[in-house]
Parts: structure tokens; sequence; C-alpha cells
């Protein structure tokens, strides 16, 4: 077995954000949150036309500014998700207006027992160009949107006074390929220590030996003195064992013994402690053991400061023919790319959101994550840890070479060693990590010489994992880029697998997807004749820039998953991918992304011609999509059809089947009506109204069944799937009645009177049985009693140009998603009713936790 030495060590790893300070003496260190109450205004669109009274006035920085007719809000912020889409703007950054110049203001006071401590501002991510300013003095500034950083507000800070900070964002300088977001996107928060502290992300920790019996652990802490004068520093650090509910156990499990240093004035000293742990529990996909590491600091005999974090124990060993080994066992890497957006909340990060599309993911058997293409937020990493994912963690799009005038390379040079290193200073503890990533498609992969220099840079803050890149240009994998990283990726260009593993120079670097499929599709959407990779299919259909639901079509980079996967089964050693992508998201409507004056390289006249009539139709000459058609959900978080055949694929022990299109086809009545069937069992026989229409078996890099010749009778369709023979799985599809009713459900009976934890309510159009009539897009109206609010809504329809916040909307394809939250404080019930002309209406309660 050929193996990267490197990375065969065995490591433990920590999750750098469970702060709570149990066995802080009082005043040592606090974290508090920093997102309630600031003051926000905005100038400037796009076109440069004034979104408030005036062009932006010099001095907003100053304590003097009269911020009350500035608007309240609360962070994470994204000021551009309310709108409105307009088509003057661009779709491949969804209609929506997050370019300009974005103030934020707070008020606060800080107390007498402040005095001597050291006050610092965290933001977990500010989009972007951010500059800080605190009672008028400037503190600094960061200008990529996705790193978190950490300011030192101390030598501006006002005791018994008011303190104004102000933070201004410029998103007009700033260029993306996707809908980035704007504002203070991330959560913020006030950090306060005593002036002997471990610094911002100044703990690391591994575990160089992991065996059944014991493990070796290694605490890094690294301590800052910022004292005038020399002080005698003590450290310990002490481990517990976390339960299912991250209450960590009374006792610890082990303890260091202490060390003693003095650190000099206004110096930095890295304390090295190291302990053995007994019967180290293994973090895994399966079951996600996490345990908590404190690590204590002492000036002389006094307490000063206290940290915690979680971790995990497990070993990583990446080999170049016989896959991952996670644990010392081989795991598929069956994983999606996702962009950071969260559908109609915008890029504002919400914890409850990005959990539950990860517990959609893990139904379908997605076990990883590639945080497509920036630093994410810290949270999603702590929900990594807890529900067991893999996490390829990215740092950027660019380098040198730009794709857009104002993308990062504009930056690189300055500050590309700042980013790398906060990114793997913050993540490099967490056990969902297991892969670095510098950067996707980057237009340098003729300098290998670059890659390694940010390989190596890297490895300067973290040599417990690999490092990798997503290329694209056909040559990387045999050009000598691929020998700069440890781990080579490829995104697409199946052609590049053959020429990948037949090169004696890469027998020794592991190989994957690091970014595959990219098939396009519409919820709901199915239209004839089906012919595989063809885009303009759906354009004699009835549909408006949809994309038909066969999961046939994609962009002439990418493939099908079924030509994937035999790819993948071709070449064994390949040892995972991540799809693109496992959720729509908003911008790159893929293929109809641009404006008419794009339609020039398209060589299809028909496909021109029935664009333009459309365009001409609608009265603009943008494109009207405003999000992506990639996702195997919609943007709403509702399944496509792609759900269950990347999920026939990746739970091949769990009975499954589905069939596809729906069965209401009135116009189709004795015209052939292909259907397909993705199921986990090996073969299948199909009926219509009870009549066998053939059993059908995978052959040889099949993962589809497909009965071509179907004649459409309304009635009832059935499969019933084997697998060795045996029955395995049924799945039926019915015609259904007219549209009669609404049925609603929450995906979770209760929620948490914190304003911030959400419901997600499913809106369903039923006929007199139940059952969901599928081609329905009737006007819906939501209201709320109680004290609770509708947060947003969404239908999943990428043409949709209805606010994310209204009240009102479409029905696509038989559903709408309402996101409901809670009032602070709030007890008792609350109730959503959804009513909808000619339609029985309906409601759902949803209790408030006490």
């Amino acid at each position: 077995m050929k193996k990267i030495s490197i990375f065969s060590i065995m490591c433990l790893s920590m999750a750098f954000c469970s702060w709570t300070f149990a066995n802080a003496q009082e005043g040592s260190r606090s974290r508090e949150s920093f997102n309630d109450g600031w003051k926000f205004i905005r100038y400037f669109n796009a076109s440069n036309e004034t979104v408030t009274t005036d062009r932006e006035p010099a001095g907003l920085q100053l304590p003097s500014v009269n911020d009350n007719s500035w608007r309240t809000v609360d962070v994470p912020h994204d000021w551009a998700i309310e709108g409105p889409f307009s088509d003057t703007l661009e779709n491949s950054t969804g209609l929506l207006p997050w370019k300009g110049i974005g103030w934020y203001r707070k008020h606060f006071n800080l107390k007498e027992s402040d005095k001597d401590k050291r006050i610092y501002i965290d933001f977990d991510g500010a989009m972007a160009n951010a500059k800080v300013w605190l009672n008028g003095k400037y503190v600094g500034e960061w200008p990529y949107g996705y790193t978190s950083f950490r300011l030192d507000l101390t030598p501006y800070v006002t005791i018994g006074k008011e303190n104004i900070i102000a933070v201004r964002l410029d998103t007009k300088n700033w260029d993306s390929r996707w809908y980035p977001g704007a504002g203070l996107y991330r959560n913020v928060w006030l950090v306060k220590t005593t002036p002997v502290h471990v610094i911002f992300n100044g703990l690391y920790c591994t575990a160089p030996e992991i065996k059944k019996e014991q493990a070796t652990l290694e605490v890094q802490a690294e301590v800052e003195n910022n004292l005038n004068e020399p002080v005698p520093v003590t450290v310990k650090a002490s481990i517990y064992k976390l339960d299912k509910n991250l209450r960590p156990s009374d006792e610890p499990v082990k303890e260091t013994g202490k060390v003693t240093a003095v650190i000099p004035a206004a110096s930095r000293h890295n304390f090295v402690l190291g302990m053995y742990v007994k019967d180290p529990v293994l973090w895994d996909i399966e079951n996600p053991e996490l345990y908590k590491i404190v690590v204590n600091v002492y000036k002389g005999d006094e307490a000063a400061d206290v940290v915690e974090t979680n971790f995990g124990f497990r070993t990583l060993e990446f080999t170049a023919r016989d896959g991952f080994l996670l644990n010392g066992k081989r795991v598929e890497v069956q994983g999606v790319c996702d962009h950071h957006d969260l559908g109609a909340l915008g890029t504002a990060f919400n914890t409850r959101a990005a959990e539950r599309q990860l517990e959609l993911l893990r139904e379908m058997g997605c076990n990883a994550i590639r945080t497509s293409h920036n630093p994410p937020a810290p949270e999603l990493l702590d929900l990594c840890d807890k529900m067991g994912f893999l996490v390829m963690d990215e740092a950027f799009d660019t380098w040198i070479t730009p794709k857009k005038p104002l993308d990062y390379s504009k930056i690189f040079n300055a500050w590309v060693v700042e980013d790398l290193k906060a990114l793997v200073r913050r993540d490099r503890n967490h056990p969902s990590v297991f892969l670095w990533s510098i950067g996707n498609e980057i237009n340098d992969q003729d300098k290998p010489a670059l890659s390694k220099a940010l390989n190596m840079m890297v490895k300067s803050e973290d040599v417990t994992r690999p490092v990798t890149a997503a290329c694209n240009w056909p040559m990387s994998g045999t050009n000598g880029f691929q020998k700069s990283l440890d781990v080579f990726g490829v995104n697409y260009n199946l052609k590049a697998y053959e020429r990948f593993f037949a090169l004696k120079d890469n027998a020794t670097i592991p190989f994957f997807s690091s970014e595959s499929s990219s098939t396009v599709s519409s919820r709901g959407e199915y239209y004839f004749p089906i012919k595989l990779g063809d885009l303009n299919n759906s354009l004699p259909g009835k549909g408006i820039f949809q994309l038909t639901s066969y999961d046939v079509a994609y962009p002439g980079w990418a493939t099908s998953a079924d030509q994937q996967w035999e790819m993948m089964d071709r070449f064994p050693g390949t040892f995972g991918e991540f799809v693109w992508t496992g959720f729509d998201y908003i911008g790159e409507p893929t293929p109809y992304d641009g404006d008419i004056t794009e339609l020039k390289n398209i060589k299809n006249q028909q496909w021109k011609d029935e664009v333009l009539k459309r365009l001409e139709k609608l009265g603009t000459q943008e494109i009207p999509s405003r999000s992506s058609y990639f996702g195997i959900l919609d943007l709403a978080g509702f399944k496509k059809d792609r759900f269950w055949l990347y999920q026939s694929r990746w739970k091949p022990e769990m009975p499954m089947a589905h069939i596809l299109p729906h069965w209401n086809w009135p116009e189709r009545k004795g015209l052939v009506t292909p259907v397909f069937v993705y199921t986990s069992g090996d073969g299948a026989e199909l009926f219509l109204n009870g009549k066998s229409l053939g059993m059908k078996k995978k052959g040889q890099f099949e993962y589809r069944l497909r009965w071509d010749d179907v004649v459409y009778q309304p009635g009832e369709l059935k499969v019933v799937a084997y697998k060795n023979g045996q029955k395995w799985a049924e799945d039926v599809v019915k015609t259904t009645g007219k549209a009669y009713q609404l049925s609603m459900s929450a995906d979770r009976p209760a929620v948490a009177p914190d304003g911030k934890d959400l419901i997600y309510v499913t809106v369903s159009i039923e006929d007199k049985d139940k059952l969901l009539v599928p081609r329905s897009n009737n006007q819906l109206d939501f209201s709320i009693t109680g004290p609770g609010r509708i947060v947003a809504t969404d239908n999943g329809d990428a043409t949709s140009h209805e606010s994310f916040q209204a009240r009102s909307k479409k029905a696509y394809n038989g559903l709408c998603l309402v996101i409901v939250a809670a009032d602070k404080g709030a007890t008792g019930s609350i109730t959503l009713k959804a009513v909808s002309k000619g339609l029985k209406d309906s409601s759902v309660a949803i209790n408030i936790q006490k």
C-alpha cells in the first residue's frame, strides 16, 4: 500500500469554538455576543445610484455623527437579501443589490472592572474591505470578506463613558462569480482578557500516536504577556469526555502537569504540554465522539486565563491507490460542494439553517462538505464535528491571475499570508477538517512553485493534514503542478483520470474528484424528448428558463452523475467526489446566466432565437434566472429527483426506490413518456395500472433503470425493486386529482425563544386524497399569530423575483417554504396559517421551548 508518510500519522483535532470557561475565575476572560443593536446605513448600488438620500458623506466614523435615523439591525446581517431583484443587475450574482458601501455603528459601555483588561473585537466574517474605527480612531482593516479576524480595541476604549465602534464595508470594489452577500454577515464577538492570555486561535493540539489502549496528546498554547515587565506564567491542560449533547464529564479524563516559563514584557511564549489518554474513543463519521480540552493559565499564583475547546481523536491516511482511510478503515468520500448562502436567508449565517442542510445531506448519504470556495463560518465546522461530516476547507477562488477585475487577485500579494494562516490557525483543531484546499480552478496551474509555497505556508501552521487544490486544467495532473500538492483533486475532465493514473510519477499521489458532475435541473420539470447532455431541451416546453429533471442535462465542461461514477469505478484508486452542488445557491444560473449580449457565443440558433423571444416578452435584456440549477436540492431545500439518484449510490444497504417523472400528463395521453427508476437494488419491474412493463437489471456501469417506451395513460405507476433476487423496495406514483387543499408540516415541533432558532414549514398543494399535485403553482398567503415572525419564504423556483421576505408567494410545482422564528423571551405557541383562493386552507402550531 502506497502512503504519504506525513499524513499517515495519527492526529488529534479540536473544534476551536466551544467557549464557556466553566472553570475560569470570575473576570479572567469573557467572550460576549456583540450581535445586537447595530445602526446601519448603506450608500450606492451597483449602478452608482444613491440608495439613501445622498452620496456617502465623509466622517461617518466620528462619534459626533447622529445615527438615530439609521436602521437598527442585529447581525449576522446581509444587506442585499431584501432586494429588490432587478434586471439591471447581474444574474451571475443573483440580480440582488449587494454592491455598495455599508456602515455599521454600535454604541456600548465598559464597566470599571474592565479597566485593566485587554479588549478585542472578533469578526467571524465581514463582506468586504472592512475598515474599523473606535471613538473616531482608526483601529484596522481586513479586505477578504471570508476571513475571521481580531482587532485590538484596548488603546482606543474609554471606561465609564460611551464607546462607539464604526465599521465601513465596501463591496463596490469587490467582485464575485456568485452571490457573496454583503455586510456583517457572520457573528461578532467582544472579548475581554487579562493582560496575560492565550492569543487569538493560539491553541493547537495533535496526537502523534493513537493506539487502542492509549493516545499521546500534545497541546500547544501560545500565551501573550502585555505587561511592561516579565512575569512567571504557568499553564496546565485537562481533558474531559463529552456526551452526545456535548456535556462534559464531571471529572477530567486526564490532566497534564504544570509547565512554567518567564515571559518577557510585551512578548509571547508557546507552551507545549503532553499527556497520555487511556482507551481513547475515536471520532468518525458514524460515531463522532468528542472530548473537551481546558487550558488554564496562571500569572504567578493568580488565575489569568482559561480557554476550552472540543476535539476528537482520529487518524487520517491518504493512499495513492487504496483510497482514504479514517481510523484505518477505507471511507468513500461522498461529498458535495456548497456556497455559503443559506437560500432565502442570504449569507447571514444561522446555525439552525446550516444544521438543516446537513441533516438533509446526511439523509441522502452525504458524508463530506467542500467549503466552496472560501473559509466557512466557524459554526459550520462545529456542526460537522458534532454530526460526523468530513470537511475540505478551502481558502481561495483566485491567486495571481484574475477571473473578475476586482477579485482576490487584487489583494493576493498583500494578504495571502495573513488570510491563509488565519484560516489554518482557526480551523486546524476541528476533527471534521481532513483536507486543506489552497484554491479552486486557479488560473495559475502553470505555477507549481507558487503552489508549493502556499503548501508550505499551510504546513507552517499545521502538519497533520494534506494540502490539495481543485484543478481543472487538462494537463495540471501531468505537467508537474500535481507534485506541488499532497493530494491531487480534479474538477470534471474525465479524460484526466486515465492520464493521471498512467503517469508513473503519480504513483504515490492520492487522487479524488474535487468537483464532479454539475448536472442541472429544475424540481418537478420534465421535457421531451430526452437527450443526454442537452441543455436546450427545455425550451420547446412550457417552462420558462427551467431545465428538465430527468437528470440528463449538464454544461459542456460537466457530466451526468452516471458518467462520473463510471470513471470512479474504472479507477477505484479515486477516493471520492464532491458533487457540484448539494443545494442550489443564489447566482450562477448556468446555462441561463448573463444577458442577451452573451448569446453571441451560443451556436444553437434555435435556442438563441427562443431566448430572445422570451426576453422580449418579459421586457428585459437580462435573463431572469436569479439562482442556480446545479443543486441536488433546490434553494428552498426541497429534494430534486437527483437526491434519490445519489441516495441509491451512497446508501446501497438502505432499501429504496424512486420513480420519475410525476404522472400528471393529460396532454401526453397516448404519447411516449419515459420512466426512470433510481434504486439501491440491482433490478426492478415496472407496472402501469397493474400491467407489467418488464423487468430491467443494472448492467456494468449502469446506475439508473430506464423504460424509454412507456406510453402515457393516467393511473398508477408502481415499481418493485429487487436485490440479489429478493424483493428490496417499492415506490408508487399516481395521477392526482385537481388541487383541493393546502397541507403544512414543520420540520420540528418546537422552537427556542432566542430569536435565532428557526422552524422550516413546508406547504404542499394536495388533491382530495392528500396527494401532492405536482404542476400546481397557486398563489399562497401566509399569516402568523402569537409571539413569532415569518423570517423568509421561498419556493425553489430559480426564476422567481418575489421577495424572500414576502408573506405572499406562488407555490412552485406544488411546494412552498415558510421560515419562522420565535420572539426573544417568548412563551406559549405560534400558529402559522396558509390560504389560497379556491383551496382549503391549513395551519400548523409551533410550540415555544421552555
